[in-house]
């Protein structure tokens, strides 16, 4: 639409507003589904740069071999005009002047394959990497409100609320593989067209990929991506998804070569990441039960038994393998007395070791030490069951 002045502001009618900073469900990573989204979208712009550029050098070696062929032409041009040709150049001209014409052929391809581009890039939508350059830098203040607690919270039971209450719909449409049967069955569930329904999707992959369940993870990955596109179809649209996602059918059924590819290129970035998430979470489910096994594991004096056993010398760990009470006593007593009573403190600590509560109460403090490493007479029953 014109204003009086003469000004065109229709080429904003179609800017595309990046969604690298949308709020995401809190159960998705969104930090690095926004980096994942920037990162498709910097990798298609340079593509498509890219594909100007090869076109651009194209066109100017073709130039430049028209120029050198052009040259020669004239040279035997030249040549025959002045009477001296024979067979051998008059077959030397005829080829010249049979690649001065397929050059000019090729130069002419180019230049309309480089119009296409050109028209195609003023299609191309805005973004934020696109839309301006920076002229000066300025630092100011703004006055952001963050998130408060009560906000999040909301959206966590918001989110929590719709997929207890539509489990089953988000997994049915999660399975279904026909765009056909896809948009029938938004058209029969449109409150499924939303931000908890994509978040959810992604879930769902997790588990299967956890569960090594690889074919159903990438068919759900699919249908994610298909409710992903819908939604960035609305943001663009600035319309509700629920009255969009026709559109989007429509488009992908006909889908040119660029448009599907990118949806699988954000495809193949979805299954990346969900392979990531399940890999950080099956670690990190590993280390909480041996963290669990670990505490069920500590002694009376708050040490693990494997870790003392495992700092023992070689000969101490040997009669705890062999399960030989006369072996111990021998390699205790061939240690000094302080690395001695240092080992053994640490079994009786971690369990490994239960003393007879029965001895030495009547012995004088100084024999007790120095006997304590050199003469052991503990449960031996507790001693070797603590640990196997």
């Amino acid at each position: 639409m014109s204003t009086r002045a003469g000004v065109d502001y229709s080429a904003w009618d179609h800017i595309y507003v990046s969604d690298d900073e949308d709020v995401a469900s809190p159960y998705v990573d969104t930090p690095s589904l926004f980096r994942m989204r920037h990162r498709a979208r910097l990798e298609r712009m340079a593509e498509f740069q890219q594909k100007g550029e090869d076109l651009e050098n194209n066109f100017a070696e073709c130039k430049r071999l028209l120029e050198e062929a052009q040259g020669r032409l004239r040279e035997l041009q030249q040549v025959k005009k002045e009477g001296e040709e024979d067979e051998e150049q008059e077959a030397e001209l005829k080829k010249v002047q049979t690649e001065v014409r397929e050059l000019k052929k090729d130069q002419k391809a180019f230049e309309k394959m480089m119009e296409q581009h050109r028209r195609e890039e003023k299609k191309l939508p805005w973004n934020v990497d696109t839309i301006s350059k920076e002229g000066f830098s300025k630092v100011s203040v703004l006055n952001i409100q963050p998130v408060t607690k009560e906000e999040t919270e909301e959206v966590v039971e918001k989110h929590k609320t719709f997929v207890q209450k539509y489990t089953k719909e988000i997994k049915h449409f999660g399975m279904l593989r026909r765009w056909d049967d896809s948009q029938k069955y938004l058209s029969d569930n449109p409150h499924l067209v939303c931000e908890e329904t994509a978040n959810y999707l992604v879930v769902i992959c997790i588990d299967f990929e956890i569960d090594e369940k690889h074919a159903l993870m990438e068919q759900v990955a699919h249908q994610a991506i298909v409710m992903q596109f819908i939604l960035d179809l609305a943001r663009t649209l600035k319309v509700d998804p629920r009255g969009c996602f026709r559109q989007f059918f429509s488009k992908i059924k006909t889908a040119d070569k660029p448009y599907q590819d990118a949806f699988d290129r954000e495809l193949e970035l979805l299954k990346e990441r969900v392979r990531s998430c399940a890999q950080i979470r099956m670690e990190d489910a590993m280390k909480e039960v041996e963290e669990e096994e670990r505490q069920k594991r500590l002694g009376p004096g708050g040490l693990d038994p494997v870790e003392v056993y495992e700092s023992l010398p070689k000969e101490i760990q040997r009669s705890f393998d062999e399960k030989n009470i006369q072996m111990l006593q021998d390699a205790l007593s061939k240690l000094d007395p302080e690395e001695g009573k240092y080992h053994l403190r640490r079994c009786i600590d971690s369990g490994l070791w239960v003393p007879d509560s029965g001895q030495g109460n009547d012995e004088e403090e100084e024999e007790e030490e120095a006997g304590e490493a050199a003469d052991i007479h503990g449960d031996a029953k507790c001693f070797f069951l603590s640990l196997w």
